[in-house]
């Protein structure tokens, strides 16, 4: 069965140009030109990617990607003309997983939307390919489900990532570089404060068990199950 990705775009021409790209790779496309309809289309559909650009009417992109992830670790880009660059960290900080800054290549794009979600359909090997679990925090690789203490707790798929990563490598100092090109590679937009935030993020939603989760000064962080 095909993947399914959410444009989410108002600009006519730019939306019918993404179409076409995803389209001919395969992908079935659901296109929405305002947030109201972006909003419904998600929650009508199973949606594996969503294009979300910020600047479109009715409800903005941001207050779009606040609430679908509320619901849904759904992979998101976001797309901009803006560049400032604290857009860009309340992009991360809101939950999206990549950020595109228009103009834009519409085959980088692609390719950078195809990078995502392979990396969304990858279960990472921790411990077992099936799960992990520690002092409270409790992992089910394959339906990337996660716990804390029993109760479910929504990450995005960067923050199940990074999450994985550490405990891949736990007892072990990871550097901020070693976290970018595991997750994103040479596509990676952004410097040390978007790691920072990713990081913040998900040590908010691990709530008391934060602590696992140790910044080591100017090296890294590193995952371990003990104060």
């Amino acid at each position: 069965m095909s993947q399914t990705v959410l444009i989410v775009e108002d600009e006519d021409i730019l939306r019918e140009i993404e179409k076409d790209y995803f389209s001919y790779e395969g992908y079935h496309v659901l296109e929405a030109r305002d947030g109201n309809e972006a909003l419904l289309l998600f929650d009508q559909n199973n949606v594996n990617l969503i294009i979300l650009d910020i600047m479109i009417p009715g409800v903005d992109g941001w207050s779009v990607c606040r609430r679908i992830r509320k619901k849904s670790n759904c992979p998101i880009i976001i797309l901009t003309a803006r560049t400032d660059e604290d857009d860009t960290l309340l992009g991360f900080e809101l939950g999206a997983d990549d950020y595109v800054t228009k103009p834009y290549s519409p085959p980088i794009l692609l390719a950078r939307a195809k990078r995502l979600l392979d990396h969304y359909q990858q279960t990472t090997p921790v411990l077992n390919d099936t799960s992990f679990s520690t002092n409270g925090i409790n992992i089910h690789i394959p339906s990337r489900l996660v716990k804390v203490n029993e109760e479910i707790i929504h990450l995005t798929h960067t923050e199940f990532e990074i999450l994985t990563y550490l405990i891949k490598n736990r007892g072990i100092v990871v550097t901020r570089e070693q976290l970018i090109m595991s997750i994103w590679g040479y596509d990676f937009v952004g410097d040390d404060r978007t790691i920072n935030t990713h990081i913040r993020n998900l040590r908010n939603k691990l709530g008391p068990k934060s602590y696992m989760i140790k910044t080591i000064v100017r090296a890294g962080y590193k995952f371990e199950d003990i104060k």
